[in-house]
């Protein structure tokens, strides 16, 4: 029986692996049984995160227009200022009102006097 040599393919995927994990430390960037497994728990992270994130800044959009909204009295809560901006048919988004509370208070107590009238 003729000996078969293996081609480059093998070799051109386990590179294209290794240099995934070129940052990770000891087996986790040697070993392709481990890099493979490393690889696959790092992508799970970094979905997994990306959802996590954007679920944080929203509470902290959400905390911004609350603490800006209580602080002058403008309306008693977060919740009854948003309820009112439905009604009122203004969509704005909670970013661009953290922002605005951020840089210009005086803009969201406009928006707010506007909807109590």
């Amino acid at each position: 029986m003729t000996r078969i040599k293996r081609g480059y393919i093998a070799r051109r995927r386990r590179t294209k692996i290794r240099l995934f994990a070129s940052s990770f430390r000891g087996a986790h960037s040697r070993l392709t049984r481990t890099i493979i497994q490393q690889k696959r728990k790092a992508l799970v992270s970094a979905d997994r995160d990306r959802n996590r994130q954007k679920r944080n800044f929203r509470r902290l959009w959400v905390t911004r227009i609350n603490a800006v909204i209580r602080e002058k009295k403008v309306f008693y809560s977060y919740s009854r200022f948003i309820n009112n901006l439905y009604k009122k048919e203004l969509r704005l988004s909670r970013k661009i009102l953290a922002q605005i509370a951020i840089l210009n208070r005086n803009c969201l107590y406009m928006i707010s006097n506007d909807i109590i009238k």
